[in-house]
């Protein structure tokens, strides 16, 4: 382990400011340095991944579907080694690595289908039509291409799934596009391993020497995304990053788009048939969702609403009781320990919540806590109420009638999930709630819970602000792909200048739209 920046497929460590590995659960600092980047790595990293953009964005989509599956290969190879550095880094169990680990690389291979079946061009061919009145129509060929190269900034929490080669970097490599990773400074070691396993991948498929960056330190991410040769930004963190790299971008001379997945409370609606019929049950669902991983997700439900009656009133005292037992567990890094206890204390400062179970902060441990608000906070807009608390807590909130939940709703801010427990007829009473729900959430969950993410075609992991800065996309499954592309119109080319997805003889055998009908038939005349 070196330490080095990746750039251009070589190491460079030209740095005097040094950073170190931090055991998670003892604060131990690890031997080994990882070295800052200079501002000229920086820009070389930038000007690497300019260099292999060309090149890469136009090899066969095979190719690079065999790049993703190498490094899905090299990720699943490492070692025991490398899990124990993701836990010590992380206080993440060993059985959660191994399976974030296995998302990861069965990310990159659906990326790979995903090229081989080359819907992801969304080729269109509209034939010339020379005799057309009152004017011919040219011939006109359109697809969609990689924007160029991406910054991807590593996230604390998925050290695999969200980080060096996670949903954005995947996303980026299947577009077209080559990456610098600004890796995250509470898992150092692993986005190296994870670094050197890209690499090797690179080198096995012959990929650009650029293709793939890595650069380490504090305050290096602005000028990675004020570099003029980056194109995109994908980001999972807080609001406050978010915004702050979205400033940014649109600063620019040329400005640029950011990704960020950044903020959600991800409400959970507690029906009245439901609670009658299983609230106990719910009490323990809920809370076992609230407090996985520490309550560390994106997707970790921040808010609970129900109507009040006796049933919300006895599922309020069952999850008290619920998360009052819960134990204390070990963060990310002792930064988010720092931002939890900061975030519960406001909690408990403000006049118009009530804490109902939880045990103080103490020592390295986050410990689980349960408030209730009054519904008069979410209508007069109250942030605290609507601020992401990063960890294992949540928030109850008791609505008189469905008027008042309607409006409480309304009131909320964007997010990436809504969920309704409920019954039947919960459902049919309360269906016109469901456009609504759509209009504040990228992901609609019946009779389930948030946290867990399928990687699949159908995923959205995003939703309005402030879930997400742009909620035309999602982080997860394969539409994540789109963020990265632009469309591109040929007009009255010849095929010998048309991209391969483009010509007459469709020769990679993709389903396109040829006079407004799909077809994966070769263009017989133009």
């Amino acid at each position: 382990m070196s330490g080095s920046n990746f750039i251009g497929g070589a190491r460079s460590a030209a740095g005097t400011v040094h950073l170190q590995s931090v055991d998670a659960r003892t604060g131990e600092a690890s031997p080994v340095t990882f070295t800052q980047a200079t501002a000229e790595e920086v820009d070389a990293a930038a000007n690497a991944a300019e260099q292999a953009f060309i090149s890469y964005n136009n090899l066969a989509p095979e190719r690079r579907a065999q790049f993703l599956e190498a490094i899905a290969d090299q990720l699943d190879g490492l070692g025991d080694t490398f899990i124990d550095t993701v836990c010590r880094e992380t206080a993440l169990p060993a059985a959660r690595i191994q399976g974030e680990r296995s998302r990861t690389s069965n990310q990159l291979r659906l990326f790979a289908q995903v090229l081989r079946r080359g819907d992801y061009l969304g080729a269109r061919i509209d034939r010339a039509q020379p005799l057309r009145q009152p004017l011919p129509r040219p011939d006109l060929r359109q697809y969609r291409t990689g924007v160029g190269p991406v910054a991807v900034f590593g996230a604390s929490n998925f050290p695999l799934a969200f980080s060096t080669a996670g949903g954005d970097t995947a996303a980026a490599l299947a577009a077209g596009c080559p990456v610098v990773v600004k890796a995250h400074s509470g898992h150092m070691a692993t986005a190296e391993y994870v670094g050197e396993a890209i690499q090797r991948a690179a080198e096995i498929t012959g990929m650009p020497a650029g293709v793939f960056n890595m650069i380490y330190g504090a305050g290096v991410g602005e000028a990675l995304v004020r570099h003029p040769a980056i194109q995109a930004v994908g980001f999972t963190g807080s609001l406050k990053g978010g915004r702050a790299l979205c400033d940014l971008a649109v600063a620019r001379p040329h400005p640029i788009p950011v990704f960020a997945e950044m903020s959600s409370i991800n409400p959970v609606l507690v029906l009245p048939a439901a609670l009658e019929v299983g609230g106990e049950q719910i009490a323990a669902e809920l809370a076992a969702s609230v407090v996985l991983g520490c309550g560390q997700f994106c997707t970790s439900p921040g808010l609970v609403i129900g109507i009040a009656g006796p049933a919300l009133s006895a599922f309020v005292t069952a999850l008290s009781a619920r998360i009052a037992e819960q134990p204390g567990q070990t963060m990310l890094n002792a930064g988010t320990l720092r931002s939890y206890a900061s975030g519960v204390k406001r909690l408990h400062q403000h006049s118009g919540l009530r804490h109902l179970a939880g045990q103080d902060q103490q020592g390295n441990l986050a410990y689980p806590q349960l408030f209730q608000a009054d519904v008069s906070l979410l209508l007069k807009g109250d942030e605290l109420l609507q601020e992401e608390v990063f960890g294992p807590t949540t928030v109850v909130v008791e609505v008189t009638d469905a008027d008042q939940l309607r409006s409480a709703l309304d009131a909320l801010h964007g997010q990436l999930t809504m969920t309704l427990i409920a019954e039947p007829e919960d459902l049919e009473r309360f269906s016109s709630l469901v456009p609504l729900l759509e209009r504040k959430a990228g992901r609609l969950l019946v009779n389930g819970y948030p946290t867990g993410v399928e990687v699949s075609d159908a995923m959205v992991h995003g939703g309005p602000y402030p879930a997400t800065s742009d909620a035309r996309g999602t982080s997860v499954g394969t539409l994540a792909i789109d963020r990265f592309l632009r469309p591109v119109c040929y007009q009255n080319c010849p095929d010998s200048l048309l991209p391969e997805a483009l010509k007459d003889a469709n020769p990679l055998g993709i389903a396109r739209l040829v006079d407004g009908v799909s077809s994966k038939d070769p263009v017989t005349s133009r």
